[in-house]
């Protein structure tokens, strides 16, 4: 029975989220809401910023610790919306609003499973729920700013969708500012060099190397040029070509490394915006990945980046919803993943054993 009420609060507790608007650095509101629910549920929370979180009622300094995190904050709702992005429409097992699926059904299955056991006697383990800020802008205010309240952590499960397969290793993200240089010159003319054209090199470079290094999990360094801006007016050789390269790095190599080996190789200045947010990666033998394993459940490596990026201890990403689904227009969630979700979080939990 006590199942059965978790899995109906978890599914309104959505559908009242997705009605509050909690943009990145935006999520007031929602975490104020929050705190209303986890009152009316007596669980005693701590609260920093717009990051709030509980610990399990039999907590003991002994025990080792799991942590259940997850965002609160969404993207904007984008064009091509015909729904109201933040009303929750219920269309049959489908509910569709922003942040529906990245990350609420997250946010609160995991919160569902963590009420399941907040009672609990004799847990091996203790159990914090997180639910956090900025996620989707890689914000300082969000996971990264508390852990330090949080205290020591063994485990982490971080809530994405991913169709509840369990993702054992994440790429990391690098934004790397590229600059090339030229002289200006009259275009009519044989003067100045060419900075597009010194860009285009490098470019062509970058397209065709790769990291020697390659993850069984996670695949190559990839790169990619994403953005490029040159020139002023249509007789002028510019003498500055800006471009962006997004770097996806795998277990093999930190950011600071892939960033010296790229600067390396080419002409052009190169300017990191952050070393932050590394790839991460979970031992295969671990006990909980066994565990996932045992039920069946898929593990693979993610090309995406989320919270587990500024969590310094072995996490996995999992979590009901598809990835797909994330920062589209009419983002929906199904309830059956939900209960399923959480269903599946409990089991995973019940047969963990450090």
């Amino acid at each position: 029975m006590l199942k059965e009420i978790i899995i109906s609060d978890s599914i309104e507790l959505l559908k009242a989220m997705i009605e509050i608007p909690s943009l990145s650095r935006e999520e007031k509101e929602v975490v104020d809401y929050l705190e209303e629910k986890f009152r009316l549920w007596e669980l005693p929370f701590e609260r920093s910023g717009n990051n709030i979180w509980i610990r399990s009622a039999d907590w003991s300094e002994s025990k080792p610790v799991v942590l259940f995190n997850s965002h609160v904050d969404t993207v904007r709702s984008g064009k091509g919306w015909t729904y109201e992005p933040f009303k929750a429409t219920v269309e049959d097992d489908r509910l569709t609003g922003l942040g529906s699926n990245d990350a609420g059904a997250s946010v609160v299955a995991l919160l569902g499973a963590f009420r399941y056991f907040y009672h609990v006697e004799n847990l091996p383990y203790n159990l914090i729920f997180c639910a956090s800020a900025e996620e989707e802008i890689s914000g300082p205010n969000g996971v990264a700013s508390v852990l330090d309240q949080l205290g020591k952590i063994n485990l982490a499960i971080v809530g994405e969708p991913t169709q509840m397969h369990v993702a054992i290793a994440e790429k990391g993200l690098i934004v790397l500012d590229c600059e090339a240089k030229g002289k200006a010159g009259h275009a009519a003319r044989n003067e100045g060099v060419n900075a597009i054209y010194k860009a285009i090199k490098d470019i062509q470079i970058l397209e065709q190397y790769r990291f020697p290094l390659e993850s069984p999990v996670l695949g190559p360094v990839k790169l990619t040029v994403t953005q490029i801006e040159a020139g002023s007016q249509h007789n002028v050789v510019p003498d500055s070509c800006r471009f962006v390269i997004d770097v996806r790095t795998n277990e093999f190599y930190s950011n600071d490394e892939a960033f010296h080996v790229i600067a390396g190789l080419i002409e052009s200045e190169v300017r990191p915006r952050s070393f932050r947010l590394n790839s991460s990666r979970i031992s295969p033998s671990h006990p909980l990945v066994k565990r996932a394993v045992e039920m069946g459940l898929n593990t693979y490596g993610s090309p995406t980046t989320s919270d587990q990026a500024v969590i310094p201890y072995p996490s996995v990403k999992m979590g009901p919803g598809d990835s797909a689904r994330s920062h589209t227009a009419n983002e929906y969630i199904l309830i059956s993943e939900i209960s399923g979700g959480i269903e599946t979080y409990i089991k995973l939990l019940e047969g963990l054993k450090f």
